[in-house]
């Protein structure tokens, strides 16, 4: 066994002087260890010590600036994570593992794994079941994560060096996200907790992770399992709904967050799980709290929290289907009738082997719900709304058929369907109770920016005309040739 405290002694006292090398501390340590030993405690120790390893093996000390931002769009999910979910399934099923048997067998788990989550019912994850989780979500789960993140770094909220809790981890899609969101010289200490066959996966995916990146799995539920020292990013992603008291699990995991971290809370943008996650977000921060809602859903009146629907999720591009998707869906594509065959190539007309696949087990929609919650105060826009400018979502009736100024977070895409139809934004102040959307009848350079401006900008309108919609039982705010939209933060 190697003198650990030895090898911590010596990298504290090289760690300011030169690069650490093993090849050569490892002379200064009792019973002279070979070089790969002590590299491999100096891994391990890596993250308490401060300290990275270089690509040419020795270490020198981590930076303590904050993450940048990458510029995060991943228009495919990385090869080296494609190749090893295959791996898994090639020893599972072998190399035909998409068609017969084993490949009902996933097509099967998947259409079951969207209809629970459709409906809300328990879903319980065996060793196939995770297989066809990571199949159908490791590439949307993988993105979704890095433009969340986005937020944090744009102000500089994400440290370099940081510990890091993934509850409900999973098959691995955030965790690798996180992983290649952060920049080459971070230091990760990553926890995960899954009791579920999805660690098995989630292991496999992890050793593609580099050096700098240090994992440890906890196979236990995440009512069971007790945190230990502070986090500075805890995460719960796409987990809260499978939960039975996801309030009272994720307070408790709150405690767990450093007093300069981040509560980060993903889940789809279904209605159900995304009103469910908001649920949850404004138990953990009531008007009252000291924690803040960091993004998205800003609260934009001081003691003020919304008690709306709360349905609201950001979509950005598609994600490629990868090999294992396509070759899954593709082999589940009905053959065509005898008629339709080639006769002489016995295959079907134009040489492919199946008629063309509906998409079912592809997913290329990155689509979801967050959200950012810190214990600090922290919020990502320091701008709060004025009573004698601004009109106050709480009491908007009393503007209704008046124009008006407000201040408000855009909270949607466009939500129409029709290309004919007038652009819909769900806007927020956090103080209403019912929903508002901003309606853009006429665009025009003075109020083109409600157009233009991202998920979860702060916008001010101006001259805006309230309405409301008896239908829909909500506010909306009609922007036109009158109104004037400036982007505020």
């Amino acid at each position: 066994m190697i003198d650990r405290d030895a090898v911590r002694a010596n990298a504290k006292y090289l760690r300011n002087v030169r690069p650490i090398d093993p090849e050569e501390i490892h002379e200064y340590i009792d019973g002279t260890p070979h070089p790969a030993v002590v590299r491999e405690t100096l891994r391990e120790e890596a993250f308490d010590l401060g300290l990275r390893e270089r690509s040419d093996g020795t270490f020198v000390p981590a930076s303590d600036d904050p993450a940048p931002q990458p510029g995060w769009n991943p228009t495919a999910l990385p090869e080296s994570y494609a190749f090893a979910l295959e791996d898994l399934l090639v020893e599972r099923y072998g190399a035909n593992w998409h068609r017969g048997e084993s490949g009902d067998r996933l097509r099967t788990v998947i259409r079951r794994l969207k209809e629970d989550y459709y409906r809300g019912n328990p879903v319980e994850y065996d060793a196939v079941a995770a297989l066809g989780y990571a199949i159908y979500h490791l590439p949307d789960y993988y993105a979704a994560v890095g433009y969340v993140l986005d937020d944090l770094t744009e102000r500089e909220r994400l440290p370099r060096r940081l510990r890091v809790l993934d509850v409900g981890a999973g098959a691995g899609g955030p965790a690798l996200g996180v992983h290649d969101y952060l920049p080459a010289d971070a230091v990760v200490d990553y926890h995960a907790v899954e009791p579920s066959a999805a660690a098995d996966v989630l292991e496999r995916l992890l050793t593609e992770t580099g050096p700098n990146f240090r994992t440890t799995i906890h196979r236990e539920p995440a009512e069971a399992f007790e945190p230990d020292d502070p986090y500075d990013l805890v995460l719960f992603a796409n987990v809260l709904s499978e939960l039975d008291e996801p309030e009272a699990v994720a307070a408790r995991y709150l405690d767990s967050v450093a007093a300069d971290g981040s509560f980060v809370a993903l889940a789809p943008a279904d209605r159900n799980t995304s009103t469910q996650l908001r649920d949850v977000e404004r138990a953990l921060a009531p008007a009252s709290a000291d924690v803040s809602v960091y993004a998205p859903t800003l609260r934009l009146w001081p003691d003020a929290a919304p008690s709306d629907r709360g349905w609201s999720f950001d979509r950005r591009d598609d994600i490629a289907a990868p090999p294992f998707q396509r070759r899954l869906d593709e082999a589940g594509a009905p053959s065509p009738p005898p008629g339709e065959r080639d006769d002489q190539a016995g295959a079907p007309a134009g040489g492919s082997e199946r008629t063309p696949s509906d998409g079912t087990f592809r997913n290329e929609t990155v689509q979801f719900s967050y959200a950012i919650l810190r214990p600090d105060g922290a919020r990502r826009a320091d701008v709060l709304g004025s009573p004698d400018r601004h009109a106050k979502m709480a009491e908007m009736e009393q503007h209704v058929t008046n124009r008006i100024d407000l201040l408000a977070v855009k909270l949607s895409r466009d939500l129409t369907d029709d290309a004919d139809a007038n652009p819909l934004f769900k806007i927020s102040d956090g103080s209403e109770a019912v929903e508002h959307y901003a309606v853009s009848t006429m665009a025009d350079p003075l109020n083109e920016t409600l157009l233009t401006a991202d998920y979860g900008d702060v916008l001010a309108f101006e001259n805006v005309l309230c309405l409301w919609n008896d239908d829909e039982g909500a506010y909306n705010l009609v922007v036109d040739d009158e109104t004037f939209v400036e982007f505020v933060a």
